[in-house]
């Protein structure tokens, strides 16, 4: 296959005597490399080469002007902003960078487009202030300032322009209007040189002008890279630009002096050549790399020279790499990998965020650090680097709870050696971009230092130091970086274009690259992924001030022609190559909508004669399972914890827990596997009901043994709100509880302590009396099971047993609701076997217990729900049947005789070896 510029090189050296005398412009710098490269393959002596250069540094010539960086135009234009006095108020720094860049960008815009600044202004004027239509309203301040700040872009225009020139600098757009405008001297001076433009398709009305006047020199040439299928069909948008120009440039039209020699060269007819295109629809992004990889792995060597895998999303190129199969041994990537993606970037972009954060807070809360924020930055891989007490830091702001931290208890919880780093990381910057900007280099020095040893990482680190230094020069020319806010945005805009460079043969091997790369390159093999609508082509966008309707008028490119730019790089990368394979993802999440692009309908539609579509639908393997629940045999190690719980006694938690789920009282209980200890934040229902159990012990306690009067229940409610405080300190430790979903928890837990005293108070009055027995009572009792060779106990605290009008009861808190049905009974061989009757379990085993320590006749057993108080006392009773009949609410020896068979049953099943523990489904 011979490519464009092969093609180009071979009508170049036969309508020049020596190609040496000419300057080729070419679209970018990787373009003239390929074009030196064909050039060293097809010379068969010794010669000079042909000046090289791309469009960009060609126009730089022409105007005398450098282009500027786009981080320091926008510190230099703000400058320019606030010394413009048309505008009556000025915002900072940090305010005018959100607005800024996108009124740039449309400055470049009406420059490389060659716009008359005042006309465009001036009408851009008038647009506002007719969105403003009611004008028979008296306008209020804030519309006055609102129009005055677009009548005072020209202004603003106008002074940038002229500051940027003094220093012979400009942006992209301006060197190309001063190019345009210096042409014609240009061209005089050096009227012997001869130029030819390569590979051009959408050219701005800068290039259009300059390439059109030195066409009429008659010392130029353009080769377009277009093909005869486009060309001459009127509607396809590929060919929609050249065939613009043919019509429109005097050069092209049919009145030239010499048609022959001016008709239009490189556009040649290989479209319609034979060509397999393959479309693969495929499940994620990652499907796609994997797919590439597989499909790689058959290439022969001399095949994998001539292919190119083209990333339309750049952000598959880190999965691709991975994806490599083992036969790519060369490979050139032609674009970088983004340094925003990279972890390292995240840590420095976290630790901004967090002082940035910090810096806008009230002086009050100015010196506290959410933990989430603290445990993100030290559980990164570099925090973990960095700080060798990182784990230990945070396991204990899990431990103590701690939602909000100065940098003085990171001290505390951290290693003297880290002292400097948590210094450096978590003090306070005082809002200050030179000690944000001082801090990340010295940290990055620190980095530096921990990975000698990793070259990858180093390159990182450099990029990212680099960028630092870049920002701290700017901080120190300008005095607009105020703040660690401003830091950050900045850090963010530049870590999003700054790529991380792969080294390589540029011309040998796998080329793997992004769409625009593929400018006026051809592959015999073409692997493109990605090919989804609203990648490719990319849409509409937004990021501009200039309305449709300006757009118009001014002849400025509307989102059609932008469309028509991809249309003609999708169609160029298939136009030489043979075989060709275009991906796309059909998975629908966020807004990636699983569409596949146009482009792929239009191939199939406009279907040429010799090219063969085929289709992939590609979909994981699904298997299906069916879902066993576990069992876990019992060992010998497993009998003997067993044993050991059995001795010390089981709690009927546990054994409720059990009736729940044997695994759960498995992995609780004999394995000891407790959860992950994580920041309570907020407030939990145990916690809830910790406090509420622990602060109606606090208050009942010393009046064990006697009559409640209402005297003393109403000395208790002025001590609620200190004692609940208390209470949700100690249990709570550092979480806060002033404010949000923890406040209303905390107004939750007194509101409940106060409702259950006034529901005793009310009892009393109503003539009922009440005796404390005992609060919160350790009991224990042993159960003999002949069946086993080991003792058994059961454990428990009982939270309160009193007598009520000289009845005894045993009462069980919950500060969850329970209902009256929740804690009876029907059949005894159901208690020990479902779990929705774990209430009367519990209350029955506490019973059983306070019966060993004093033995009763009769008593009640049951529950005080504090979300159901004004059912008051939620009695165990055993009913004859489901609805209706006999209730027995009595608890007498028979009652515990008849539990103690189902609780010896219980326990004998959990203690027998032959028996597993078998997993139930929850439902």
């Amino acid at each position: 296959m011979q490519t464009f510029l092969e093609e180009t090189l071979l009508s170049l050296k036969k309508n020049h005597d020596d190609i040496a005398e000419l300057t080729l412009v070419l679209p970018s710098k990787r373009a003239g490399g390929f074009l030196k490269n064909y050039l060293g393959k097809h010379a068969q002596t010794a010669s000079f080469l042909p000046k090289i250069i791309s469009i960009e540094t060609f126009i730089e010539q022409v105007s005398g002007l450098s282009i500027i960086d786009s981080t320091e135009l926008l510190f230099k234009s703000y400058q320019v902003y606030l010394n413009t006095a048309s505008f009556s108020e000025k915002g900072n720094f940090e305010n005018y960078s959100t607005w800024a860049p996108t009124l740039l960008n449309d400055f470049n815009e009406i420059d490389r487009y060659l716009v008359d600044p005042k006309a465009f202004f001036t009408y851009l004027g008038s647009i506002k202030t007719l969105e403003r239509w009611n004008l028979q309203e008296e306008k209020t301040e804030l519309i006055e300032k609102y129009l005055q700040f677009w009548n005072s872009l020209l202004d603003l225009y106008n002074n940038i322009k002229q500051i940027l020139l003094k220093e012979a600098i400009g942006y992209q757009g301006l060197v190309y209007r001063v190019a345009s405008e210096k042409i014609k001297t240009y061209s005089k001076e050096r009227k012997n040189e001869k130029y030819a433009f390569i590979g051009f398709n959408a050219l701005n009305a800068a290039e259009q002008h300059i390439i059109q006047h030195l066409l009429q020199t008659g010392n130029t040439e353009v080769y377009w890279d277009a093909d005869e299928t486009f060309m001459n069909d009127p509607k396809h948008s590929a060919s929609l630009f050249i065939r613009r120009y043919l019509k429109k440039w005097g050069y092209y039209k049919n009145e030239s002096a010499n048609k022959e020699k001016n008709r239009p060269q490189g556009i040649t007819d290989h479209f319609k050549a034979k060509k397999d295109i393959h479309f693969v629809e495929v499940q994620k992004n990652i499907g796609q790399a994997k797919y590439v990889g597989e499909l790689l792995a058959g290439y022969s060597k001399e095949k994998l020279h001539k292919t190119a895998v083209v990333l339309a999303d750049e952000n598959l190129l880190i999965p691709m790499l991975h994806s490599l199969p083992p036969n790519v041994d060369s490979v050139n990537v032609t674009m970088g990998a983004v340094l925003k993606n990279v972890p390292a970037t995240l840590f420095f972009e976290l630790l901004l965020s967090l002082h940035s954060v910090v810096s806008g807070a009230s002086k009050e809360q100015s010196k506290w650090m959410y933990y989430k924020d603290i445990l993100s930055l030290i559980n990164h891989p570099l925090g973990t680097v960095l700080l060798s007490s990182a784990s230990d830091i945070s396991h204990k702001i899990s431990t103590e709870n701690k939602t909000h931290l100065s940098s003085k208890d990171i001290s505390q919880f951290s290693d003297k050696e880290d002292a400097k780093m948590v210094a450096l990381l978590f003090q306070d910057w005082g809002n200050k971009s030179e000690t944000a900007v001082t801090n990340c280099l010295k940290i990055l020095n620190e980095l530096k230092k921990q990975f000698q040893e990793n070259p990858v990482q180093r390159v990182v680190l450099y990029q990212l130091y680099q960028i630092f230094s870049k920002i701290e020069a700017l901080n120190h020319d300008y005095p607009h970086l105020d703040s660690v806010k401003t830091v950050q945005s900045l850090f963010a805009e530049l870590v999003a274009t700054t790529s991380l460079d792969f080294e390589g043969d540029a011309y040998e091997g796998l080329q793997i690259m992004g769409v625009l790369e593929t400018r006026v390159l051809d592959f015999e093999n073409i692997i493109v992924t990605s090919v989804n609508e609203g990648v490719l082509p990319t849409g509409k966008s937004n990021a501009s001030f200039i309305t449709y309707d300006l757009k118009k008028e001014f002849n400025l490119p509307l989102y059609t022609e932008k469309d028509a730019i991809y249309t003609y790089h999708f169609y160029h990368m298939l136009q030489r190559a043979k075989e060709v394979t275009l991906l796309y993802n059909n998975h629908s999440e966020g807004i990636n909508t699983g569409e596949k692009s146009r482009f792929l309908l239009q191939l199939e539609i406009e279907k040429q004669a010799n090219h063969t579509i085929s289709k992939t639908v590609l979909s994981p393997k699904i298997t299906p399972t069916v879902q066993t629940m576990k069992t876990i045999e019992k060992t010998d190690a497993v009998m003997q914890r067993l044993q050991e719980i059995a001795g010390k006694g089981f709690s009927p938690s546990a054994l409720t827990s059990y009736i729940r789920n044997p695994i759960d009282f498995y992995f609780q209980k004999i394995l000891r596997l407790q959860e992950t200890e994580e920041v309570e934040e907020t407030v939990a229902a145990n916690t809830l009901g910790t406090i509420v159990h622990d602060t109606l012990e606090i208050f009942y306690k010393p009046h064990e043994g006697k009559l409640l009067t209402s005297e003393i229940l109403n000395n208790l409610k002025p001590k609620i709100e200190e004692e609940v405080t208390k209470q949700f300190k100690d249990t709570f430790k550092g979480g806060t509880f002033d404010k949000g979903k923890n406040l209303i928890i905390f107004e939750v837990a007194k509101r409940y302590i106060e409702n259950f005293i006034n529901h005793e108070i009310s009892e009393i009055k109503a003539g009922n009396e009440i005796k404390i027995i005992s609060i919160e009572n350790n009991l224990d009792v042993d159960l003999p099971i002949s069946e086993l060779p080991f003792p058994v106990k059961i454990r428990g605290k009982v939270d309160r047993v009193d007598q009520y009008n000289g009845q005894l009861r045993i009462i069980d808190y919950k500060t969850g609701k329970v209902a009256q049905n929740n804690v009876e009974l029907v059949d005894w061989e159901e208690i020990s076997l479902d779990y929705k009757y774990s209430k009367s379990f519990q209350v029955l085993a506490y019973a059983l217990m306070f019966n060993h320590e004093k033995p009763f006749e009769n008593t009640e057993a049951g529950i005080i729900s504090f979300k159901n108080l004004n059912n008051g006392f939620l009695k165990f009773g055993k009913k004859e049947k489901v609805r209706g009949g006999a209730k027995d609410q009595i608890i007498t020896q028979a009652t515990l005789d008849a539990f103690a068979v189902e609780l010896k049953k219980l326990i004998l099943e959990i203690c027998t070896k032959e028996i597993p523990f078998t997993e139930k489904e929850i439902e």
